[in-house]
């Protein structure tokens, strides 16, 4: 196999290292002593505040001491997927990486490269002695994938910089300006249990979804392994008799559910019907996704008796969850950006206890007041049901700056490097810029970085060739920051 030489030798290096260390959301307290001791032995300014955010600061190179600050800005946390059947443990184990022809992936886990490749970038100019910069600050946040806790409790002034770059963006040769807002709606059902006797139980599976981000991927007509099955007992309940045992789907809030089970009892005259039912509804899922689900692996098996849900309950459970909106609700308005989606909802994850079940659904939006609407409108469907239903504050919108100083270096030396326009751009993910934009209102901020697919997922991979592009691209917006 043909493999890519990995360049800039500098960033994979720091890449390699970033890989070794263990870091989960709200786990990153070996990343944050890695941080730490960098800074510190390359005698550099490192401070870690109370959330566990890091900041590395240089100084700037001689003849680049009028120019702004920028803050460089990146999360040290990583979504940790893995394949159902591979044993791996986050906490403990390095990410296994490897190159295939232009791309660098892991085996059988997320790649960690959303965002430890910004990361690794910052190390690489934090490391290097033969770069011309003005004074830079370099940032590493905690949590973000999992509410972006970091950079909400950064306190105002921890940062001093003009400018930020975030490199937590995934097409290179796009640089945005903007991002969605979010919020998260929690809904807990709780109930007793009862027995079933006599009923023939079902115990049914879906795996092998491309699954990926719930924002930027929600688009791209990918399956959804939960709303997929609720569809399948949906049917089953209204056409007989149904007890719902347990369900467990997705993962993750940011992520679109790859895999799922049920376990379901029927009456036992009805499970030929059942079986056959089952058959012409994969048949049917198969084709409806024929384009971007082609590895979608469904089964069917018998299951041993089991205490079920009481019935009330298990029936208002799957109502809500095929009545709960998943995927596009609205697309932009404005013209120039028609082909963004505005508003939507991931319904996330379901987790079955003795006693309760809760369900996870993540609401985005560019425009805030159609996020409390879209927030409302899941909210209400639960609250139907009798679920308890609790949603978090979010995070706000980023709203492009008409005036950025740091938006015009950044087109200007990218035209200059590679002799094409850059696309500038809104994004429907969540970008910890919007948190940044309430704290500090008048920091100039854009965000881009190297090509990766699949995030959020196994299939998570970065497009190696990128990365040399971003990394030029960066110094040269660098060397070209405007003076104070």
């Amino acid at each position: 196999m043909e493999t890519t030489v990995l360049k800039p030798a500098r960033v994979f290096e720091q890449f390699a290292r970033i890989n070794q260390i263990p870091r989960p959301s709200k786990k990153e307290e070996k990343m944050i002593e890695f941080l730490k001791s960098f800074g510190e032995s390359h005698q550099l300014e490192t401070i870690v505040d109370e959330t566990g955010n890091v900041i590395i600061r240089k100084p700037a190179t001689k003849g680049y001491e009028d120019r702004k600050t920028i803050i460089l800005q990146s999360h040290m946390d990583m979504v940790c997927e893995k394949l159902v059947d591979l044993e791996f443990d986050f906490d403990k184990d390095a990410i296994q990486t490897y190159v295939d022809g232009e791309w660098m992936k892991a085996k059988g886990t997320t790649l960690g490269a959303d965002d430890g490749i910004g990361c690794a970038i910052e190390l690489a100019i934090l490391d290097s002695n033969d770069i011309e910069h003005g004074p830079i600050e370099c940032v590493f946040t905690r949590d973000e994938e999992t509410g972006l806790t970091g950079a909400e409790g950064m306190k105002a002034g921890f940062m001093s910089g003009d400018m930020l770059i975030n490199l937590d963006s995934e097409d290179e040769g796009q640089i945005f300006v903007s991002c969605a807002g979010g919020r998260n709606t929690t809904a807990t059902f709780h109930f007793g249990r009862e027995e079933a006797e006599g009923w023939f139980f079902f115990k049914i599976a879906l795996k092998g979804l491309v699954g990926g981000h719930s924002g930027d991927d929600i688009n791209k007509k990918r399956a959804n392994a939960l709303k997929v099955l609720v569809r399948f007992l949906y049917q089953t309940q209204e056409r007989y008799d149904l007890k719902l045992a347990s369900f467990d789907a997705g993962k993750l809030h940011n992520a679109i559910p790859r895999d799922g089970v049920a376990v379901f009892a029927v009456p036992v005259e009805k499970k030929e019907n059942v079986r056959a039912d089952w058959n012409i509804f994969v048949a049917n899922v198969e084709e409806e996704y024929h384009v971007t689900e082609q590895s979608m692996q469904f089964s069917m098996e018998s299951h041993e008796a089991t205490k079920v849900i009481s019935p009330e309950v298990g029936t208002k459970i799957i109502q809500a969850l095929q009545a709960a909106d998943n995927g596009v609700f609205a697309m932009c308005q404005d013209e120039a950006l028609a082909w963004m989606v505005e508003t939507s909802n991931n319904v996330a994850s379901i987790v079955t206890k003795d006693d309760e079940a809760t369900i996870v659904c993540s609401q985005r939006s560019n425009v805030m007041s159609a996020l409390d609407n879209q927030a409302a409108t899941i909210k209400a469907v639960f609250q139907l049901a009798g679920a308890d239903v609790v949603q978090g504050d979010g995070y706000p919108a980023w709203k492009m700056n008409p005036n950025s100083q740091l938006t015009k270096v950044a087109v200007d030396t990218y035209k200059k490097l590679f002799g094409k326009e850059p696309k500038v751009l809104g994004i429907h993910a969540g970008l910890e810029c919007g948190l940044f934009s309430e704290k500090y209102p008048n920091l100039d901020m854009v965000s881009f970085g190297p090509t990766l697919r699949g995030v959020h997922s196994p299939d998570e991979r970065l497009h190696i060739p990128t990365v040399q592009m971003v990394w030029d691209h960066l110094l040269a917006i660098l060397k070209e920051a405007p003076k104070k």
